[in-house]
């Protein structure tokens, strides 16, 4: 089995932490920057996500059969 060294291990944390940091950061500023929801943008989500839902219901009932 590979064990992984001291200095592979510590460069592996370090990206790591790296790599956390920045994505924290870009989505602390993705969300701020963001425009805001308004009434209609809700139902334009809901309803193709029923359709789908609705479309693999039909899919389900004809493989059962």
């Amino acid at each position: 089995m590979n064990d992984i060294g001291t200095f592979e291990g510590i460069a592996l944390a370090l990206i790591a932490g790296g790599l956390i940091y920045l994505f924290a950061r870009n989505a602390k500023s993705a969300m701020e920057n963001a425009p805001k929801a308004e009434a209609g943008d809700w139902m334009s989500a809901i309803i193709p996500l029923a359709a789908v839902v609705g479309f693999v219901m039909i899919l389900v009932m004809l493989a059962k059969n």
